[in-house]
């Protein structure tokens, strides 16, 4: 049996259903990302686990352990939140103490374990400031912290980032990263930014319209996507059906192909290539991404930025060389 178990889960809200026979297992010290798009049943489904909202049928089981029904209190699982949700007229100690003082924890205690997890999450110092004078990412420091000082056997993420800014969103969830792996946390994270899951993520499950589309690595989600929807959102692939892709490779395909644009490379034109146009290009930074018209298709197709000079203009016409392995068919 696995560390936490979602079995049969079943919530539906106003007579809709959000998922129905949710599996879900985790191995202890997993560090899963539920990803998917705004409605597709992820936070819901954090909160079932959480205690925060009661399922309709099915079982959550941890560490052997039925608590399905168990108050949200007694699950010993922690939780941080998009809002932050701190206690404005309590200082930074006050409230990373918080759960430590419902728990009858001792002063002394309190204050070794407080200190301890503030230089963990790198705010030492900040032990007397009110939420209002610290920084977006210091307020959501404090209420990783807050979670993380009851020493949870589950930690919950939903969507803790959303309200920062880019810098400050890769240095924290680095930070969070670091943090689970070594406290050794069994950690849960929702996201609907594919960034972020695939660079925090033991596995990513991709949920869609309530159901759990695919569960793997992020290499095997990004290289092997389990069909169109996965494709679609994970990695800007070329998706096309089956007389699209045959006529652009020259061979029988049957299926929906897709195809990564970093998989697709750019060469001068010649007799054993195949043909296309450049239609235009967008800069991502390190990354030009090309719209070249191609057998009647157009493909996105992305070049390392190395030189500004070698950029290929509108107009002009390449040879493109497919990378066979990295071609995957999709239902």
């Amino acid at each position: 049996m696995a560390y936490f178990d979602v079995c049969q889960l079943h919530k539906q809200y106003a007579g809709r259903p959000v998922f129905t026979d949710l599996n879900l297992q985790i191995e202890a010290g997993e560090f899963i990302t539920l990803l998917g798009p705004s409605g597709c049943g992820k936070s819901t489904l954090l909160r079932c686990m959480a205690g925060l909202s009661r399922p309709d049928s099915g079982q959550i089981i941890m560490a052997g352990e039925d608590i399905t029904h168990r108050a949200p209190q007694k699950r010993d699982i922690g939780m941080v939140f998009q809002s932050y949700a701190l206690f404005p007229t309590m200082t930074v100690q006050d409230n990373v103490a918080f759960g430590l003082r419902m728990q009858g924890v001792s002063q002394h205690e309190q204050k070794t374990a407080v200190r301890d997890i503030l230089e963990l999450v790198e705010l030492t110092g900040k032990e007397q400031s009110l939420p209002g004078e610290l920084s977006g990412g210091q307020q959501q420091r404090v209420a990783l912290a807050r979670a993380l000082v009851v020493k949870p056997r589950l930690l919950l993420l939903d969507e803790p980032l959303s309200a920062l800014d880019a810098r400050i969103r890769r240095h924290l969830r680095e930070q969070i990263r670091a943090i689970q792996q070594q406290m050794g946390l069994t950690t849960v994270f929702v996201t609907h930014d594919q960034e972020e899951a695939l660079t925090l993520s033991d596995r990513i499950v991709l949920m869609h319209d309530g159901q759990i589309v695919q569960a793997d690595s992020a290499e095997m989600l990004y290289t092997r996507p389990a069909n169109r929807f996965a494709a679609e959102f994970i990695g800007h692939y070329n998706l096309l059906d089956g007389a699209a892709a045959s006529q652009l490779l020259q061979r029988s395909v049957h299926g929906n192909l897709a195809i990564r644009p970093e998989s697709i490379t750019l060469v001068a034109p010649t007799d054993s290539t195949i043909h296309g146009q450049i239609l235009g290009h967008q800069l991502l930074g390190n990354v030009i991404r090309y719209q070249v018209a191609c057998a009647g298709s157009t493909l996105k197709v992305d070049a390392l930025n190395r030189d500004a000079q070698q950029l290929l203009p509108r107009g002009s016409q390449v040879g493109l060389v497919f990378a066979e392995p990295e071609l995957c068919e999709v239902a």
